[in-house]
């Protein structure tokens, strides 16, 4: 077996003239499609004379394809959601001069050259749980977004809220339901969470994003069923007392090394045509919320909030980027709901759209994120 360069290889001392980024998309999670469609809006934006994109998708199966550049290809029609299917099998290796993507579906492997950063739009288990950051951490890459560790906390909704609770951090009450004690005691899980909570309660998987696999139960006699949609997608389930107030969300962005993280404008969801939360549909099917920039909110109360952010993103030692959700109580109190450390990343999404009301338009927010991928200190996290 045969190496063959896809190029001719350039002399590892000389510098490049626009830095390698691989656009890592897709994904083996139940946000697969959300994934695509952030990546095609992030490819079409991007400063390409700046920066050398190459798109790499990672197919629901879990393998890394090498895939067409067009936005179009990666979002596919409005119409239908995207899935990566068709690509050449490549992998992300280190090597002396740099980590390097490689061709590896052929009798001849053929390196694709160096890689500076990778940006890995990936929502949900395996990529931004850690997993992929891990992966980028041995083959000692730079990378848009959280460490390890961050990543893993914040992807579980019951580890998450420990830590921020362990920082004097306000959040409502939960229980967790493990695998385990439910498949052998179900009866005495519901009467536990019957008498910890009050109606309503919101049933989610422990480990998943977009509002995929989540209940508001209103009814003791509805847990059940609710408990079982949630483990189709995690075995560890979260099930969360309701709060009455307005959905509140802030966006947060790394400083660097030497200088503070920073806190967005507010936005405001509120649910329309009749749904009792923002759920799937909502986010991404219809137009059944309104999304509201700035935030409706007194700005005592705002100041709170962005306050927050930045502490509930330092608690959880998160690093680029990261979306803070709130409930803010009709009484002035702010309860965290979540941090998502790979938000929604389309121009329309909430993360970008709260940056570009503070100034920072969806291009640049691409640009500095990268720049501080690429500059920042890759040791141990």
């Amino acid at each position: 077996m045969s190496i063959s360069p896809s190029s001719p290889p350039a002399d590892p001392a000389a510098p490049r003239a626009r830095p390698r980024v691989v656009l890592l998309y897709g994904g083996r999670s139940s946000e697969h499609s959300i994934s695509c469609v952030s990546a095609a809006a992030v490819l079409q934006a991007i400063d390409h004379s700046h920066w050398d994109v190459v798109a790499v998708g990672i197919a629901p199966d879990g393998r890394w394809l090498l895939t067409s550049a067009s936005p179009d290809d990666i979002g596919g029609p409005a119409e239908k959601l995207p899935t990566v299917t068709t690509g050449e099998p490549v992998a992300i290796v280190p090597g002396s001069d740099g980590a390097r993507l490689i061709g590896v579906g052929t009798g001849n492997i053929v390196d694709h050259g160096v890689v500076d950063v990778v940006f890995p739009l990936l929502h949900g288990p395996w990529g931004e749980d850690g997993s992929v950051q891990g992966l980028l951490e041995s083959a000692n890459v730079g990378y848009v977004g959280s460490g390890v560790l961050s990543s893993a906390v914040a992807m579980d909704k019951a580890a998450m809220k420990l830590m921020l609770s362990n920082h004097g951090i306000p959040i409502g009450p939960y229980e967790v339901v493990h695998d385990g004690e439910w498949r052998l005691g179900a009866q005495r899980v519901l009467a536990r969470l019957e008498f910890a909570l009050q109606l309503p309660v919101f049933v989610k998987p422990a480990r998943a994003g977009s509002s995929i696999g989540i209940s508001k139960v209103k009814q003791w006699s509805d847990l059940a069923a609710a408990i079982e949609v949630a483990r189709e997608h995690d075995p560890k389930v979260i099930v969360e007392q309701g709060i009455e107030g307005a959905e509140i969300e802030c966006g947060v962005l790394g400083g660097g090394r030497d200088q503070p993280a920073q806190s967005s404008a507010l936005a405001e969801i509120t649910v329309t045509q009749g749904r009792d939360f923002y759920d799937f549909e909502a986010k991404y099917l219809n137009d059944a919320a309104i999304l509201t920039v700035p935030a409706d909110i007194s700005e005592s109360i705002a100041v709170q909030v962005r306050d927050i952010a930045i502490r509930s993103f330092e608690a959880l030692e998160c690093e680029g980027l990261a979306r803070v959700d709130f409930f803010v109580q009709p009484n002035g109190s702010i309860i965290v709901n979540e941090v998502n450390t790979m938000p929604g990343f389309t121009p329309n999404s909430m993360f970008p759209r709260m940056w570009a009301h503070s100034g920072v338009s969806y291009a640049a927010l691409i640009d500095r994120l990268l720049q501080l991928a690429l500059h920042r200190d890759r040791g141990l996290r």
